[in-house]
């Protein structure tokens, strides 16, 4: 069950959301949690995230804008590694509440509180119009690079930030696709350079085979999505993705999920 469910949302979403620019992260960060503790599904996130997102680079790299990319990636990956930072820094802290549900022992953690906001916050962003179709003008650009990195080394959540500043900029769908790729590449090598140990330490614990097949399934999808889905409305995809955030954001909040 827990090698269909992840390696199937890595494959669905990798598809669906190779033209947006996001949304692979956000869905898969969901569904790590359902079977790993918070901050591992996070790290394991961020590998995925970090191979698909190379794989993407060979795909369409070549169209990146490098003078809108040097104004964005800089802070972004300064800011990753802070928000990085503050993810280990609160994964070490005890829970503030424990209590039984059905015979599970659930536990309220200072991480799990702010990871389960985050979630609440963009699955918000995905169905409140106001916020769904929120952009910014080029001269914001640093600004939405620290904002993007640093959520995307907290939480793993990125997409959405740096696609709602880098749409207004001008750029072709290729040098978007292409531009986001290379920033979203950026921030995860930034991050993972501070979850790997985190990673490692858990090796006990940490399924690389599932690791491993949920990185081919993101990869098959990002293939076929360049092929074949480059008409294929994003709307019916934020509702689902709002609805498994809600759902998943209340299990993390209140410490039923791990």
């Amino acid at each position: 069950m827990t090698y269909f469910v992840i390696c199937g949302v890595a494959f669905l979403t990798s598809g669906l959301t190779f033209f947006s620019g996001f949304g692979l992260g956000t869905l898969l960060l969901p569904a790590f949690a359902l079977f790993f503790p918070v901050e591992q599904a996070v790290t394991m996130t961020a590998v995925v995230h970090f191979l698909n997102g190379l794989f993407k680079l060979v795909l369409v790299g070549r169209h990146a804008n490098m003078a809108i990319l040097l104004r964005f990636a800089v802070p972004a990956v300064i800011a990753s590694l802070i928000g990085a930072g503050l993810l280990i820094g609160l994964s070490g802290v005890q829970p503030l509440m424990r209590y039984t549900v059905f015979g599970h022992v659930a536990e309220v953690t200072p991480l799990k509180l702010m990871v389960g906001g985050l979630l609440f916050v963009f699955a918000l962003a995905e169905v409140v119009p106001r916020t769904r179709d929120l952009s910014f003008s080029a001269r914001w650009l640093p600004i939405g690079g620290a904002l993007t990195g640093f959520f995307g080394g907290l939480s793993g959540m990125q997409g959405a930030l740096r696609s709602a500043f880098l749409v207004r900029t001008g750029l072709s769908k290729q040098a978007f696709i292409a531009t986001g790729a290379v920033v979203a590449t950026l921030i995860d090598m930034s991050r993972l350079a501070v979850y790997v140990p985190m990673l490692t330490g858990a090796s006990g614990e940490t399924d690389y085979v599932l690791l491993g097949g949920a990185v081919l399934a993101a990869l098959a999808g990002a293939y076929l999505g360049s092929r074949f889905l480059t008409s294929i409305t994003m709307a019916g995809v934020r509702v689902i993705v709002a609805c498994m955030l809600f759902l998943v954001a209340l299990g993390v909040v209140s410490g039923v999920l791990a």
